[in-house]
């Protein structure tokens, strides 16, 4: 098993990667590199969570072997003879000898950990500091060459990359003027790494404070069901207007767009640009623009005014942005939708005596084999109304004691003597008996749990609408790349963190211990000491702080006084949201009740085409036809007729069919076959009402748009001459 634990995590870690980048990301859309630079980020960052229990086993069976060793260097002393005593000797006691040293399973062997921490830190360093910047500036320029996008990208990050070197050289020249000072290569590559995880323990600690509260929270909260309920109904009333403001700046665009496409002509040299942009369009737009487009004009018979390649590139990027906004409103909306359904057929559900799952809309999909043989109704009703909220509330209540141990862990961890921190007391129990198994699992639970609170807070919080990852595809480039350039600055800081709660890291524990391979690569704070004794013990216990503010909510309430509403309970302005969002949700299900009532409704016509199509292979008589023509001639140009006359008709309709009948049954039993009289009996029946649903609105019908002269509804009779048309 000799590094086949390392083998099996890389590749694990690497599909866990490509599973949420194809959930944010869209693999189709999106340019190659962006989520090539993308899932590298990611891949590395989970790759030192998932990869460094290992290293902590590696490292604790290493301090077993480093223990025995010293032992057996150490001489015995041999015990006296019991009748040979005197007053003046002393006799030492001999040090019990240490436990016999296992070998982990997951034993890494000597110099391999080294070097993958090496590959993997500075290649995260190197993406997160020069080249994921460069392809953010890249991605969202709006050049229409790849040298274009370059100069944009290089221009763009000309600041930023000038502060480097303008910090980087001034320590240079401080560190030569210094007289004192003669640091190596090794101490300045050191002070680097304490800066950027100085710069990331920062951010760290904001996050971490803010996920430890609001995690256990959330799922406490998802355990109320009226609470989700009228979250979501606020939700919908904001995104809703979101939704339109994306609308509207879309036309706008589109509108600049088109006056740009009608001014530049197919000949002119401007026009491959123009033609990139409405490539990037919606296709209705695309139509819409084609459609009015004159081949045949030419742009140097008039002296029009014809924009730059500058304000072209401008316009290039502001399309890219708006048609981006607008499909992520567009899908977030459908699946907000989808989630204030189901939370109010579980509402219902809830009273309901059958303990069967009823749902308002049938799904479009059919039901797999899980969903009818082990996720019935029954199975369903008894999840989602009794199960799920205990489950939650039994989940927040231990992830409620994990961050209460962390919060705890952060502001005593600097005890040694004595061990305070719980995370290290849990480690050093199972390191008496090498139990590398549970010490593996214990480090892996935390270090996870650490994580889970950082990177879901990452994935949670909203820079306007720069920086926002949405699920379902719907992430653009920048949140992608931006994403991964705080996973390449959080990660390294995290993971020292986690090694001084658990006593691994000597610069903090001040232990003489067998340091792991990852604390090696990261140098010894001790060039450093003001911030290895003073920022990196004393800045964590901010947590409680930031804590209690999460915990009452004081960043929502500062946000809702600057005029960002935000969902609070005792507000005005929230009740009024929550209204105006129950009325969304029921206005969008009444549409699509009425267009599943319009499908129900046009299914038997479908049936009645089917049932024709067939009728049609039966070649009939001429009597037959004779007989078609003079009861129904030309039903269009009859129309009128029928309009004036239909009283007249009704009063004779019996009648006539009563004598009509009788001749067409002993016509059509002696000329055709069973087929032929199915057809004729098919076609007396009543015709069906061909319900259109997209032409429906709130407002109730008016007389005249909705029926004719005759009594019958529009659509019935254009139903009816297409049926025969088809005969």
């Amino acid at each position: 098993m000799s590094g086949a634990a390392l083998g099996i995590e890389i590749v694990v870690v690497f599909f866990l990667a490509l599973f949420l980048l194809h959930r944010y990301g869209d693999f189709k859309k999106q340019q190659r590199m962006v989520l090539f630079g993308t899932l590298l980020a990611w891949y590395l960052c989970f790759l030192i969570v998932f990869i460094l229990p290992l290293d902590v086993s590696t490292t604790i069976y290493k301090q077993c072997k480093i223990d025995h060793e010293q032992h057996a260097s150490v001489p015995t002393v041999s015990p006296l003879p019991s009748n040979h005593t005197s007053a003046n000797t002393s006799v030492t006691p001999t040090k019990s000898p240490p436990q016999p040293c296992y070998k982990p399973w997951s034993y890494i062997p000597d110099g391999i950990m080294p070097v993958f921490w090496r590959v993997v830190y500075w290649t995260s360093q190197c993406l997160t500091w020069l080249l994921l910047p460069f392809m953010q500036s890249y991605a969202r320029s709006g050049g229409f060459s790849i040298t274009g996008k370059i100069k944009t990208a290089l221009i763009e990050n000309a600041i930023y990359y000038g502060t480097y070197l303008l910090i980087f050289g001034s320590l240079l020249i401080y560190v030569a003027v210094h007289p004192e000072w003669h640091l190596s290569w090794y101490e300045l590559q050191t002070i680097g790494i304490t800066a950027a995880n100085t710069w990331g323990l920062f951010l760290l600690v904001l996050l971490l404070g803010y996920g430890l509260v609001e995690i256990p929270r959330s799922y406490w909260n998802a355990s109320r069901h009226g609470h989700q309920l009228i979250k979501t109904y606020f939700k919908a009333s904001k995104l809703m207007t979101e939704k339109a403001d994306a609308e509207e700046n879309l036309e706008d665009v589109m509108e600049e767009v088109r006056k740009v496409s009608e001014s530049i002509k197919y000949n002119h040299p401007l026009r491959k640009y123009i033609d990139t942009i409405l490539r990037k369009c919606p296709v209705d737009y695309q139509e819409k623009m084609g459609r009015n487009m004159d081949d045949y004009e030419d742009f140097d018979d008039k002296q029009n005014t014809y924009p730059s390649e500058k304000s072209l590139v401008k316009l290039h990027k502001q399309v890219i942005y708006a048609v981006q906004r607008h499909n992520r409103t567009r899908v977030q909306w459908q699946i907000l939708l989808q989630q204030a359904i189901h939370l109010e057929d579980v509402a219902k559900n809830e009273t309901s005596s059958t303990h069967q799952f009823v749902h308002s809309f049938q799904s479009s999909e059919p039901a797999g084999w899980f969903s009818r043989y082990v996720y019935t109704p029954t199975v369903e009703w008894y999840w989602e109304c009794l199960l799920k909220r205990w489950f939650y509330r039994l989940l927040s209540v231990v992830l409620t004691l994990f961050s209460v141990a962390v919060v705890w862990s952060e502001c005593t961890f600097f005890s040694t003597r004595p061990v305070l921190s719980l995370f290290a007391v849990f480690i050093q129990l199972a390191e008496r008996d090498y139990n590398y198994l549970y010490i593996e699992m214990a480090c892996f639970i935390t270090i996870f749990f650490l994580c889970t609170c950082v990177y879901s807070t990452v994935f949670r919080i909203r820079v306007f609408n720069y920086y926002y990852l949405a699920s379902h595809h719907q992430t653009d480039a920048y949140s992608l790349q931006f994403s991964g350039m705080l996973f390449c600055r959080l990660t390294p800081p995290l993971c020292l963190n986690f090694l001084g709660l658990i006593h691994m890291d000597s610069a903090i524990s001040h232990q003489q211990k067998e340091q792991t391979a990852y604390t090696s690569i990261m140098g010894s704070m001790r060039v450093l000491s003001f911030i290895a004794n003073g920022f990196y013990i004393y800045y964590p216990m901010l947590i409680v702080i930031l804590c209690i503010a999460t915990y009452f909510s004081l960043g929502t309430r500062c946000l809702n006084l600057l005029g960002f509403q935000q969902f609070m309970g005792d507000s005005e302005m929230t009740s009024d949201l929550i209204d105006e969002g129950k009325e969304l949700i029921r206005r969008e299900k009444r549409k699509r009740q009425r267009i599943e009532d319009g499908e129900n409704r046009r299914r038997p016509q479908m049936n009645l085409s089917t049932h024709l199509r067939v009728c049609q292979s039966v070649t009939p008589t001429s009597a037959a036809l004779q007989e078609w023509k003079e009861r129904y001639g030309n039903p269009r140009e009859d129309y009128a007729t029928r309009n004036r006359s239909s009283h007249e008709m009704k009063e004779t309709s019996y009648s006539d069919s009563v004598t009509s009948s009788s001749s067409r049954q002993a016509k059509y039993s002696r000329s055709g076959g069973r087929a032929e009289r199915d057809c004729i009996e098919l076609l007396q029946d009543a015709e069906p009402l061909d319900f259109n649903a997209d032409s429906l609105t709130d407002e109730p019908l008016d007389g005249e748009s909705g029926r004719h002269a005759g009594g019958r509804y529009l659509s019935m009779s254009s139903s009816r001459s297409r049926i025969f048309d088809d005969v």
